[in-house]
């Protein structure tokens, strides 16, 4: 008869004890064995990105994103707001659907004429099923509307969306004349200037994303969904017909959504994993290690006080930071945040091959 085991098995050990788990693996004994997390990934190691685009028929741009285990689908659908609905509305003089060099002054203009007409609006949905936590027949959770806050402010502080390509006009240059009415304009007409193009309505991209799988960073793969969904959507030609005061959209011609001038934002967040236990580390003295843990998953997330997300553009030679992010603890500091830095731009460049 084979003797019993006293010792917990692996997974056993991790649901009963999981900071002494993780803390385990990340210290190990021997010297020649390398820190590794329970996933087996090294702390600076992030899960690979898998990104399949048009993935929904019935939206204008889609994309699904797979981090390990965390799945999240993301569908835009565009609808047309006209500008005698928006009770806010003030025409500006100077747009012109052929405008083609921008300022600053009217870049900060574009960003402002976004958010206050509100053209883009994310949604966060944690389905039932894709986490133990998340229940059926409850009000959105408060993970859900912090995450939707934080991809619209992003949305618009990196001005991903060229607002040129929501603009529906009315030129009535192109329109068609009566020929009766044309034999009878004067030379004098000829010199006359011709009415200059209308601003009529908007496209508004709903950007909806739904978490299939959570296990951890949801909003790295909810922001990269948006920006892979954003690059899929295609909006079809449209132009204002004045005698039905509606727009009319081309049933063949569509014209790609315009996100070249933000750029690739990608985000990339860390978690810091503290020696003691949160409810130790404050009544017990000497050293307190910690490790910084690239790419949490679900259960590292909740053992971590202190997170940190960065969001880089490397496009154009350069690194640009378009946002910074810390969340609780005094571990990451300066020092560590130059270091970051070199992490964000690693990862930056596995989205980027991932969206090809």
């Amino acid at each position: 008869m084979a003797t019993p085991s006293l010792s917990f098995s692996r997974p056993t050990f991790a649901k009963l004890s999981p900071h002494p788990y993780l803390l385990t693996n990340l210290s190990p004994q021997s010297p020649s064995t390398k820190p590794s997390r329970t996933n087996g990934r090294a702390p600076h190691e992030a899960r690979p990105v898998q990104i399949h685009t048009s993935s929904l028929s019935h939206a204008h741009g889609s994309a699904l994103v797979r981090s390990g285990n965390t799945t999240v689908v993301c569908g835009v659908r565009a609808e047309i707001l006209p500008v005698t609905n928006i009770p806010q509305y003030r025409p500006r003089s100077s747009l012109q659907p052929s405008s083609t060099t921008t300022s600053d002054d009217d870049d900060a203009a574009d960003r402002a004429e976004l958010k206050t007409y509100d053209l883009l609006v994310p949604n966060i949905e944690l389905a039932t099923g894709c986490a133990p936590q998340f229940l059926p027949g409850v009000p959105p959770s408060s993970l859900a509307q912090t995450l939707s806050t934080r991809v619209y402010s992003l949305l618009h502080s990196c001005g991903v969306v060229d607002p040129k390509s929501l603009r529906i006009w009315h030129d009535p240059s192109t329109e068609t004349k009566n020929p009766d009415e044309s034999m009878q304009v004067d030379d004098n007409d000829e010199d006359d200037e011709a009415e200059p193009p209308q601003l009529m309505a908007y496209w508004v991209l709903y950007i909806d994303l739904l978490f299939v799988s959570f296990d951890g960073n949801p909003f790295d793969a909810a922001w990269t969904a948006v920006m892979a969904a954003l690059r899929d959507t295609k909006l079809p030609a449209a132009r204002w017909d004045p005698d039905r005061g509606m727009a009319i959209c081309s049933r063949t011609k569509k014209n790609p959504l315009d996100v070249s001038r933000g750029g690739l934002p990608v985000a990339c967040t860390a978690a810091v994993f503290q020696e003691k236990e949160y409810a130790e580390a404050g009544g017990l003295g000497g050293e307190n290690r910690h490790w910084i843990l690239l790419d949490p998953d679900r259960l590292e997330e909740s053992l971590c006080r202190e997170t940190v997300t960065m969001v880089v553009d490397c496009g154009e030679g350069e690194t640009r930071i378009r946002s910074v992010e810390k969340l609780g603890g005094t571990v990451i500091g300066r020092e560590l945040m130059r270091g970051f830095v070199g992490v964000a731009e690693k990862r930056w460049s596995e989205v980027r091959e991932a969206m090809k």
